[in-house]
């Protein structure tokens, strides 16, 4: 039996309880949180965006982030899972193509102290870098496969040519 597979992008989330569903993405600067609950054998990933920016006067983050991270404990707990159990990957949070801002850092950042202060045990993380990563996620074991994307990026291409035409000039 062939393994069924569920893709998720920006600002996406996906969880589950079959053991051959695999949940995969591509990262840059962005953050995945794998979460899942070995007793339960149910888990989720989603694709965080921007989760640490700070709006506002206030030194909390925006409420975009931490609804993603609750959204996603919250659909495994559906599927049966419970908070106190719920074990962490992170992935992701790269400076990609030589960007000068922070995101991939504030990202990360987020992440990592988003499950410090829930008492959520991040068990492994790949994180930072320059490289892009592809991630596949067993959400019903936690197992992780991960391979970096370190694809140049193209060169930049010539000027197109004129169009062949009349030989009119226009002034």
């Amino acid at each position: 039996m062939s393994a069924k597979s569920k893709l998720i992008t920006q600002g996406e989330h996906a969880v589950s309880d079959e053991p051959d569903l695999i949940i995969s993405t591509l990262l840059g600067s962005c953050v995945a949180c794998c979460l899942w609950d070995e007793d339960a054998q149910a888990g989720g990933m989603n694709h965080l965006l921007l989760a640490g920016e700070r709006v506002g006067s206030g030194n909390g983050y925006d409420m975009a982030g931490v609804a993603e991270m609750e959204q996603l404990i919250n659909g495994i707990v559906k599927l049966g899972g419970r908070r106190d159990r719920l074990r962490a990957k992170i992935f992701g949070g790269a400076k990609m193509l030589g960007a000068s801002t922070g995101i991939g850092a504030t990202n990360i950042k987020f992440a990592e102290e988003f499950l410090r202060q829930e008492n959520i045990e991040c068990v492994n993380a790949s994180v930072g870098g320059s490289s892009a990563r592809a991630i596949k996620f067993w959400p019903s074991n936690g197992r992780v496969s991960m391979r970096l994307v370190t694809e140049a990026v193209p060169e930049e291409a010539a000027p197109p040519k004129p169009p062949a035409g009349n030989e009119m000039e226009l002034f």
